[in-house]
C-alpha cells in the first residue's frame, strides 16, 4: 500500500521547498492544503490562476511528487451569507483549477454547527452549496471529496450516506478517515462502525487518511500516529483493498520524527 502526507504536517514554507522536502522523505504523493502549507503565495480567492496552479504542480512534479488531493477546508454551512459565499466561491476556484496542479480531487469536511438548534438551516444549506459544487465538478471532470469529523454536520457512516444519497453524482467521494467517525461513546463498537462505512459507501471512497486514537487517563480519545494508537488497523486495511485496491492513503496527526516508522506502518504494516 503506497502513502503520502498532508502537505502542511512538514510546515508552511515556499512551494519548491516544501516539494523538495516531501521528496526527501520518499511519499510519492500529498494533500495539499495551499493556505496550510505554502507561504510564499497569496492562494486568497481570485489570485489563482493556471499559470500559477501549474507553477506549483510543477515544483511537486520534478520533484516526482504528485498532487492527490488539494485540501480545501471551508464551512459549506455557514448561515451567515457572506462567509458562506466566500466559502463557496472558494472551493469553485480550487475545482477550476484542479488539474492545472495535477490534482484529482478537492476535499473538505462540511462545516459545524454552532446552535444544534438549527440543524435543518445548516443542513440547506449543505444541499445548496452541493448544488453549486456538483456543477462546477462535473464542468471540469474534478471530484469532491467530502470527509466525515465530529462535531461536524456530517459525522458518521450514516449522515455521510445520506449526503450522497442526495447527491449521486459521480463526482462526489468520500475521503474516509475513521478516526473520524469515533469518539468516546461509540469507540467500544470501531469494528461495526468502520465495516457499516464501507458497506454504505465503501465505492465511492476517493482517499482514505491514516492516523490513530488512543485512550487517555481520563478515557478521552486523543490523536497520535497511525500504528500508535487503539484503531483496528488491519480490518480497515482489508476493507480499504476490498474496495479500494492502490488508493491514495495520507498520514495525518505525525511528527516529521514519526514520519519514517508511521509511512512503513502503512506500508508494511510494521513501523513503531
Amino acid at each position: 500500500m503506497s502513502v503520502g502526507i498532508l502537505a502542511h504536517l512538514l510546515g508552511k514554507q515556499p512551494f519548491r521547498e516544501l516539494a523538495a522536502k516531501v521528496a526527501a522523505f520518499d511519499f510519492p504523493y500529498v494533500q495539499l492544503a495551499l493556505s496550510k502549507a505554502v507561504s510564499d503565495v497569496d492562494f486568497s480567492l481570485g489570485k489563482i490562476s493556471p499559470g500559477l496552479a501549474c507553477e506549483v504542480g510543477g515544483a511537486f512534479a520534478d520533484n516526482r511528487v504528485r498532487i492527490a488531493v488539494l485540501g480545501c477546508y471551508a464551512s459549506l454551512i455557514d448561515l451567515d451569507d457572506e462567509s458562506y459565499r466566500h466559502n463557496v466561491d472558494r472551493f469553485k476556484e480550487h475545482l477550476r483549477y484542479a488539474r492545472h496542479f495535477g490534482a484529482p480531487i478537492v476535499a473538505t469536511e462540511v462545516g459545524k454547527p454552532a446552535d444544534r438548534s438549527r440543524l435543518p438551516e445548516y443542513g440547506e444549506r449543505l444541499d445548496r452549496a452541493l448544488e453549486e459544487l456538483v456543477e462546477e465538478a462535473e464542468r471540469w471532470g474534478v471530484t469532491i471529496g467530502l470527509e466525515a469529523a465530529q462535531g461536524h454536520l456530517v459525522d458518521s457512516p450514516e449522515t455521510m450516506a445520506q449526503t450522497l444519497e442526495r447527491f449521486p453524482s459521480s463526482c462526489v467521494g468520500v475521503v474516509l478517515d475513521p478516526c473520524n467517525l469515533l469518539n468516546a461513546a461509540n469507540f467500544e463498537r470501531q469494528d461495526e462502525i468502520t465495516r457499516l462505512a464501507f458497506e454504505l459507501f465503501g465505492p465511492r471512497i476517493v482517499s482514505a487518511h491514516a492516523k490513530d486514537l488512543k485512550r487517555d487517563a481520563n478515557g478521552d480519545l486523543i490523536e497520535t500516529a497511525a500504528g500508535l494508537g487503539e484503531l483496528n488497523y488491519p480490518l480497515f486495511w482489508r476493507l480499504l483493498e476490498q474496495y479500494k485496491p492502490h488508493g491514495f492513503v495520507t498520514l495525518e496527526a505525525v511528527t516529521e520524527e514519526q514520519c519514517a516508522a508511521a509511512a512503513r506502518f502503512v506500508r508494511e504494516g510494521r513501523g513503531f
